[in-house]
């Protein structure tokens, strides 16, 4: 009797020849199988889309960021990106005649006034008390009197030797500027801040340009 052959059958159902049945996997199993297959296939599918993606954004990027790099340097060979901006040549104190008056209840401040823009180098002319349409009516530091023609550059000197000073015109025919003193001016800048003040003028800050 075969080993193969069951206890109790009597060789009836003896098993013979070399063949065997073979087993096959349960189809759950093969069900399972093909769903991980798809969602692994799926998987790589959308990583390779997003591949390409990025392979064809980043181009666009690159191009984009060219471009815009080359109009930035074009534009910087037509055109200073920072340019100064244009000034003419400013007044020395020695070509600015001042006329100083005194508008406030202090006596003596229109002549120390005009003894110190002296020795800056400015033309001093008339010194005395104000006329009476300003007398103790300029509550500022001052103000800058000239003729409707003056150069705002001339202005903008004298300017400097004077904290919060206002500007005014009147008819007046000459190239002269008067200096009118307030009520609240205590003293002339200090000549180092005067200097720095002049030599600001004469190099402004370059205009911004536009970000690349």
């Amino acid at each position: 009797m075969s080993m193969l052959t069951p206890p109790g059958m009597g060789g009836k159902y003896r098993v013979t020849g070399t063949a065997y049945p073979r087993m096959r996997r349960p189809r759950r199993r093969r069900i399972v199988l093909a769903v991980l297959g798809s969602v692994l296939a799926l998987g790589l599918l959308g990583y390779g889309t997003l591949q390409l993606i990025d392979v064809f954004r980043g181009d666009t990027d690159k191009h984009t960021a060219a471009g815009h790099k080359a109009n930035c340097v074009q534009g910087a060979k037509g055109k200073p990106a920072a340019s100064a901006v244009p000034v003419k040549a400013l007044p020395r104190p020695g070509q600015i005649t001042v006329n100083v008056y005194n508008a406030t209840p202090r006596s003596g401040l229109a002549k120390s006034v005009g003894d110190e823009l002296r020795k800056r180098g400015f033309r001093v002319g008339k010194v005395g008390n104000a006329p009476a349409g300003f007398d103790k009516k300029v509550p500022g530091t001052g103000i800058l009197l000239g003729s409707p023609r003056t150069d705002q550059a001339l202005f903008a000197v004298l300017g400097t030797q004077l904290a919060g000073a206002g500007r005014q015109t009147d008819a007046r025919e000459g190239a002269d500027v008067d200096l009118i003193l307030g009520t609240a001016f205590k003293q002339l800048n200090t000549k180092e801040d005067a200097d720095r003040a002049m030599a600001a003028l004469a190099k402004p800050a370059p205009a911004p340009s536009s970000k690349c």
